[in-house]
């Protein structure tokens, strides 16, 4: 049997905003936006949040459950993948997961909803290494695209301490990246606390950048795409030395693929 999901469930709601406030708490998770004023209540920002680590639970403090940012409507768009379990796929829906769809992405942003992407996706994965971060964006230009298509205002977002609250193992070699981009999967294995899937209470630093506008362009050209793309990522890299070492991690590399 499958239990219809209801968004707007009270008890549900109440449920998130309880996971957010507590979460936020527990790592601890702090949020720094180096620009409040600069975003407008009324507007839908796309926001690119790296990296996507084994999970990408820093934009826990971005939902609008947890009250942060001065955005009312905001989603996140997740794999799929998270949406079979039941139960869990509620709890996902409660706390403003979204499957990454086209559609949805589209749809969203015409309703007046803010968007977090996680660009690199779960391919991410399989470059991460346990002495730096990795951003995979350079082929990655649909949220591109989309943010000019609906004229809304790119935003970077950098999670420090992130890849941190779990430890993990994964095969290397050619094989097995070969394997993870046939079956669109990236096989790992990761622990927190106890072995268990709760994560070590490691500190993150959530730092938001400031805003890249963005003019409304229904059919941009390749060229257009990729000097916005290339804008982004520019700021994504710029915003990650700023800040890592106030984030504690002045020896870290970032590295773009």
């Amino acid at each position: 049997m499958v239990i219809p999901i209801n968004e707007r469930s009270r008890w549900g709601r109440k449920l998130a905003r309880y996971i957010c406030k507590h979460a936020c708490g527990y790592f601890p998770v702090t949020l720094h936006v180096e620009d409040i004023k600069a975003f407008d209540p009324n507007q839908a920002y796309v926001f690119g949040f790296e990296p996507h680590s084994v999970l990408p639970i820093g934009v826990v403090i971005l939902a609008d459950h947890s009250g942060f940012m001065p955005l009312p409507k905001i989603k996140v768009l997740a794999s799929n993948a998270v949406f079979y379990t039941p139960i869990l796929r509620h709890i996902w829906t409660w706390l403003g997961l979204t499957p990454a769809s086209r559609k949805n992405f589209y749809s969203l942003l015409a309703a007046g909803y803010s968007c977090i992407v996680v660009p690199g996706g779960v391919q991410e994965i399989i470059h991460m290494e346990h002495d730096s971060e990795v951003a995979f964006l350079k082929s990655r230009r649909g949220f591109v695209r989309i943010a000019m298509e609906m004229g809304r205002p790119l935003v970077p977002v950098f999670c420090f301490g992130q890849s941190y609250v779990y430890k993990w193992w994964k095969p290397g070699g050619k094989l097995y990246k070969q394997f993870s981009r046939a079956i669109k999967f990236t096989p790992i294995v990761f622990w927190g606390v106890f072995g268990s899937p709760l994560p070590y209470p490691r500190p993150m630093h959530v730092v938001v950048g400031r805003p890249i506008e963005v003019k409304k362009n229904s059919q941009p050209t390749m060229e257009e795409v990729d000097e916005l793309h290339s804008q982004f990522v520019q700021a994504l890299q710029e915003l990650f030395e700023k800040h890592k070492a106030t984030a504690g991690h002045a020896d870290l590399q970032l590295r773009v693929l």
